[in-house]
């Protein structure tokens, strides 16, 4: 088995950190700015999570948030986790894509996190 790819990050990759958490950009970034939060423990699944780590977490994923908005400006984000590999977990260790978006990005935004099945993205038609 492969080691954890996100229990020994490089220190200059953390963006920023905190006890539990850290925040490091996306190796593979679906926007400018795509970044991830991930726990210092090893746990696949926020359900995993202590109370004090899900707090942790939540807390980066704003300090995150705020960094992006001055160094990208973005005019949204996307806030994903797969939890499982049916739900497309690759990496067996928790982590939260914060994915930020811009304007024309998409030609039609509408439905976000839908599209993962493109027959039932639009709903509201």
């Amino acid at each position: 088995m492969a080691p954890c790819p996100f229990c020994n990050i490089d220190h200059s990759r953390i963006m920023i950190a905190n006890d539990h958490a850290l925040a490091i950009m996306d190796g593979f970034p679906l926007s400018p700015g795509h970044a991830l939060v991930i726990p210092r423990r090893h746990i696949a699944s926020l359900f995993e999570a202590t109370k004090d780590e899900r707090e942790a977490l939540l807390d980066l994923l704003e300090q995150t948030r705020t960094e992006l908005i001055g160094q990208y400006n973005p005019d949204g984000f996307n806030i994903g986790i797969n939890d499982g590999a049916y739900a497309g977990q690759t990496v067996m260790h928790l982590h939260i894509h914060l994915i930020p978006r811009y304007k024309g990005d998409q030609q039609d935004p509408r439905g976000g996190v839908r599209w993962i099945f493109p027959n039932k993205a639009v709903y509201w038609k």
